[in-house]
C-alpha cells in the first residue's frame, strides 16, 4: 500500500528553506508550523534562526487565528541564544513567540524591580536561566568546600526571594531551573572526601531550588538532571569564555522544548486522549495472524519491551489520560487478548473505548473524539505504520502523530519526547477523568435508548450544585480555563495565583460548577467569574467541561446569576464573548437567554440583560445554591 505524500516536496526542512527563499515564510505561516513540527531536534535551531526573523507583529495581522505568547528571557549569562530554539518551540505548539530579552546578568534587577523592562512586557512566561556561574563567580580563590556551601545558601536565598517577590507582583509563570554541576567544578578539588561534599551541598541546593514549586504556584522550576542524563553537554567551554553564554546550545535547545510543552500547556493547547495502535504498537506481531497466544507481549526482550511501553502508557493513564486503541482488528480477538494474555499490563479497562474494525483509521479517531466531546486537537495517535501516521497527518491535521518503528525500545522514549499531556499541576478531577469519560459514555448509549433529548434530559436526573470556590479548588479551577476551549466565552487563562486573587477581591466572584447525574459524580465542571462595577455585574467568564454540554447546566447557572444580580441591587448584568477558533458554538450563548448586544471591540461583543425577564432553570435540572447566597 503505497505512503500518502507529503504535501511539500523534498520534506520538512527544504520546504521550510525555500519557503523562506521565496519570501512566504510569513505568508504561509501556517505551513511553517506544520513542517517545523515535523523536524527533528537535530534541525531545530536553524528553523528557529530563520522564523526568529519574522515580524510577530505582522504575523498577527497576517493571521488573526494564531496566538502569540509573551516571554521575557532574563538570567545570569547571556541569554540571546536561546530565542531561535524558542521560537521553533513554540512554533511547532502552534503559537507565536513575542520575545523580551534582558541584557547579561540582569535577573536580580529584572525580578525585583516591578519598574523594570521585564514586568512592563507583561509576559505570559519569565524564564530566568540559571546556570553554575551564579556560584562559581562569587567564589574567592582560592576555595574550599565551606567557601562553596556559604556561596549556595547565599545564591539560593536570593532566588527564593526574587521568586517570592516576583509570585506576589507578577502576572505569568516565573520558569526557574536547578544548576547543573560542571565536571571541571569538583575536579578543582583534590580530595574525594572534598568531592563528595561538594556534590552533597550542590544537590541540597537544588533540591530547595525545586521546593519553590511546592511554596509559589506561579512558580516551574524545570529540574536540568534528567536532561544532562540523555548526554547533553551542560557548558561549551569556549562560548562561555567568549560570549558569556553560559549553558550549552544543546542543553539551551533541549531546556525550550520543555518551555514550549509548558507554553502549550498554558495557551490552552494540552491534549487529553491518547489513541494506541495495537499490532506493533502495544504488542509484537498480528493478532490476526499469530492469533492472540502468539503475540509479543511480556516473554523475550522484544515482548519486555512492549511490556515496558504498556506500563508507562498505564502510568499516563493514572494521572487523566484518556485511554483508547484503534485497529485495524477483528473485535473478539482484540477483546480477548487484552482479558486473558498472561503478559499484558494493559486490559480493556484501562481503555475508555477501544475500536478494532477494518475502516480507515482517520475515520474512526474521528467519530471517536465526537463520541468523547472533544476536538480532533486533544488527540494523540501512536502507529507503527508509515502509511497509517501519514494518512493521519493528511487527513486529520489537528491530530498529533507520534513515530513509533519495529525497535520496541524505543516506544517510551518517542511518546514521551513531546510531553503532550504535561501540566503544571494535577488534581483530584485529573485523576478521576478516564472514569469520568466511560460515564459518559454510559450516558450516550442511555440517550440513543430514548426517543426524544428530553425524555433523556428527564431521566438522567441532573444535579447542580453553584456556590463560591474555596481554597481547595483554586488549582482545578485555574485548570478549567486553562483546558477548556469550546465552551469558554473569553478565552482568558489564569493561574492559580489569578484564581486566588480573585477570590480575595471584594468586588469579584469566582463561582463554581459541580454537577452529578444518575451515573455519577461529574466533579467540578465548571465556572463563573463575576465582578461588580456600580449597578452592572460583569461576567468576566463563563466555562463549562465539554463533558457536560447541553444538558442545561449552563442555563441553570446562568439563570442563578441573573437572579443573584438582580436580588443584590444590580441594574443589569454585563457578558462578553470574545470569538476564538474554537468556541464558536457558544457565539449566541448570551443572546439565546435574554441579552442584547452591546457593543463591539474588536473580537470582543458585550451582551446586556436588564434582569426584568429572568429565563427559569430547566425543569430536569436540580440547581443547589447556599443559603447566603452565590454573589455574598
Amino acid at each position: 500500500m503505497p505512503i500518502p505524500e507529503s504535501p511539500v516536496p523534498g520534506g520538512p526542512a527544504a520546504g521550510l528553506l525555500a519557503l523562506h527563499r521565496d519570501g512566504e515564510l510569513a505568508a504561509r505561516y501556517g505551513l511553517a508550523q506544520q513542517l517545523v513540527s515535523q523536524l527533528p531536534p537535530a534541525e531545530l535551531p536553524r528553523a528557529g534562526r530563520l522564523l526568529a526573523r519574522l515580524d510577530p507583529a505582522e504575523l498577527l495581522e497576517r493571521h488573526p487565528g494564531l496566538t502569540a505568547v509573551t516571554v521575557a528571557v532574563t538570567g545570569h549569562g547571556t541569554p540571546t541564544g536561546l530565542v531561535p530554539a524558542l521560537t521553533a518551540e513554540l512554533a511547532r505548539a502552534g503559537l507565536v513567540l513575542r520575545a523580551q530579552v534582558s541584557d547579561f546578568d540582569s535577573y536580580v534587577f529584572d525580578l525585583s524591580d516591578p519598574g523594570s523592562e521585564l514586568y512592563r512586557s507583561d509576559p505570559r512566561l519569565v524564564l530566568c536561566l540559571l546556570d553554575a556561574a551564579v556560584v562559581v563567580d562569587e567564589l574567592p580563590t582560592p576555595w574550599d568546600v565551606t567557601d562553596l556551601e556559604r556561596v549556595l545558601e547565599e545564591k539560593v536565598r536570593l532566588i527564593a526571594g526574587l521568586a517570592g517577590h516576583y509570585a506576589g507582583t507578577g502576572t505569568g509563570t516565573l520558569v526557574l531551573n536547578t544548576l547543573p554541576l560542571p565536571a571541571t567544578l569538583p575536579a578543582r578539588l583534590l580530595d574525594h572526601l572534598s568531592r563528595a561534599r561538594l556534590g552533597r551541598l550542590w544537590r541540597q541546593a537544588n533540591a530547595r531550588l525545586l521546593e519553590l514549586a511546592e511554596t509559589h504556584a506561579s512558580v516551574v522550576v524545570l529540574d536540568l538532571d534528567p536532561l544532562l542524563a540523555e548526554g547533553l553537554p551542560a557548558e561549551d567551554t569556549r562560548l562561555r569564555a567568549y560570549t558569556r553564554t553560559n549553558l550549552s546550545p544543546e542543553l539551551l535547545a533541549r531546556y525550550a522544548r520543555e518551555v514550549g510543552h509548558l507554553a502549550r500547556h498554558l495557551t490552552g493547547r494540552t491534549r487529553k486522549c491518547l489513541v494506541l495502535d495495537l499490532d506493533g504498537t502495544v504488542w509484537g506481531g498480528i493478532l490476526g495472524d499469530d492469533g492472540p497466544e502468539g503475540i509479543e507481549v511480556g516473554d523475550g526482550y522484544r515482548g519486555e519491551a512492549f511490556q515496558a511501553f504498556q506500563r508507562s502508557v498505564k502510568q499516563l493513564a493514572s494521572q487523566g489520560v484518556l485511554l483508547a486503541a484503534v485497529s485495524k482488528n477483528d473485535p473478539g480477538p482484540v477483546a480477548e487478548a487484552l482479558r486473558e494474555h498472561p503478559g499484558m499490563v494493559l486490559r480493556e479497562e484501562d481503555f475508555v473505548r477501544v475500536v478494532a474494525n477494518w475502516r480507515p483509521k482517520h475515520e474512526n479517531l474521528r467519530e471517536l473524539a465526537r463520541a468523547l466531546n472533544i476536538g480532533l486537537d486533544s488527540l494523540v495517535f501512536v502507529d507503527d505504520s508509515p502509511y497509517e501516521r501519514e494518512l493521519v497527518r493528511r487527513e486529520l491535521p489537528e491530530v498529533a502523530v507520534v513515530e513509533v518503528d519495529g525497535e520496541p525500545a524505543l516506544h517510551v522514549e518517542r511518546l514521551l519526547a513531546d510531553g503532550w499531556f504535561d501540566v503544571t499541576r494535577l488534581t483530584g478531577e485529573d485523576r478521576a477523568r478516564p472514569a469520568l469519560y466511560r460515564q459518559e459514555l454510559d450516558r450516550q448509549d442511555f440517550l440513543d435508548s430514548f426517543e426524544s433529548l428530553e425524555g433523556f434530559l428527564r431521566e438522567l436526573r441532573v444535579t447542580v450544585h453553584l456556590a463560591p470556590a474555596t481554597d481547595a479548588e483554586v488549582a482545578r479551577l485555574s485548570q478549567i480555563t486553562l483546558r477548556t476551549n469550546q465552551f469558554n466565552l473569553t478565552t482568558r487563562r489564569l493561574q492559580p495565583a489569578d484564581v486566588t486573587a480573585l477570590r480575595a477581591d471584594p468586588d469579584a466572584h469566582v463561582l463554581a460548577i459541580r454537577a452529578a447525574d444518575r451515573f455519577g459524580d461529574n466533579g467540578l465542571v465548571g465556572a463563573v467569574f463575576t465582578r461588580r462595577e456600580g449597578t452592572a455585574l460583569l461576567i468576566d467568564n463563563f466555562l463549562l467541561s465539554c463533558r457536560v454540554f447541553s444538558r442545561g447546566i449552563e442555563q441553570a447557572c446562568l439563570s442563578a446569576v441573573l437572579r443573584a444580580a438582580r436580588a443584590s441591587g444590580a441594574e443589569e448584568v454585563v457578558g462578553e464573548y470574545r470569538e476564538s477558533p474554537k468556541n464558536g458554538k457558544v457565539r449566541d450563548f448570551y443572546p439565546r437567554h435574554g441579552f442584547e448586544t452591546a457593543g463591539q471591540d474588536g473580537p470582543a461583543t458585550a451582551f446586556r440583560h436588564d434582569l426584568r425577564e429572568i429565563p427559569a432553570a430547566p425543569e430536569h435540572v436540580s440547581l443547589i445554591e447556599p443559603q447566603e447566597g452565590i454573589l455574598k
